[in-house]
């Protein structure tokens, strides 16, 4: 048996297939919304890790992260401090330009009114959250900021719902944690206030 008769009982072993492996794509995309979401979701991690809002925000030029970003309004006592404003403000000195064109911005959950209107004025091509927020969202859930309509100086894609299940179970995980403390707390000043 010739090496390429070989070479290929051996590919119809592994992968019981007549075709070369190497044509088959690879196992993990670098380059989905899935891939740049799950880079996401570990800035949000980060942020749960230090009692912060889990949300986070990669932004991406051109298939490459240049940027990363988590809530920190708690650490850095700032209202402002959402990941995406901290996303948007890396990623415009990453590129040296306050335009971020050809980008996409990832946040686990869709951006309030103050990050929508950052994102216009950005111009970044296309925005993809995880969970949508049906009482505070701007990027559909309550209001439309970035496809509105007549529009404003840019507008934005938006995909929702990559990975949503996972982004809302991190938040809903942090605020029943959240919940909780607050009971301790309460019922500590109670006793308190006993003694």
């Amino acid at each position: 048996m010739s090496a390429e008769e070989e070479n290929c009982v051996h590919r119809t072993v592994l992968c019981d297939t007549n075709f070369p492996v190497e044509n088959e794509g690879p196992i993990i995309d670098l380059h989905s919304d899935f891939y740049f979401m799950g880079q996401a979701l570990r800035e949000a991690r980060k942020a749960y890790a230090v009692e912060e809002v889990p949300v986070g925000a990669v932004v991406v030029h051109e298939g490459r992260i240049i940027s990363r970003a988590w809530n920190q309004v708690e650490t850095l006592k700032d209202a402002t401090a959402h990941a995406e404003m901290l996303a948007l403000t890396a990623a415009q000195e990453a590129l040296g330009d306050w335009r971020l064109e050809k980008c996409t911005l990832y946040v686990t959950k869709e951006p309030c009114p103050m990050c929508a209107g950052a994102i216009v004025h950005c111009r970044p091509e296309r925005v993809v959250f995880g969970c949508p927020d049906p009482k505070a969202g701007a990027a559909g859930g309550w209001i439309n900021l970035l496809e509105a309509s007549p529009p404003l100086n840019h507008r934005c894609d938006i995909l929702p719902g990559v990975l949503g299940e996972e982004c809302l179970s991190l938040l809903q995980s942090f605020f029943k944690k959240a919940r909780e403390r607050k009971k301790i707390e309460r019922l500590n000043d109670s006793a308190d206030l006993l003694i």
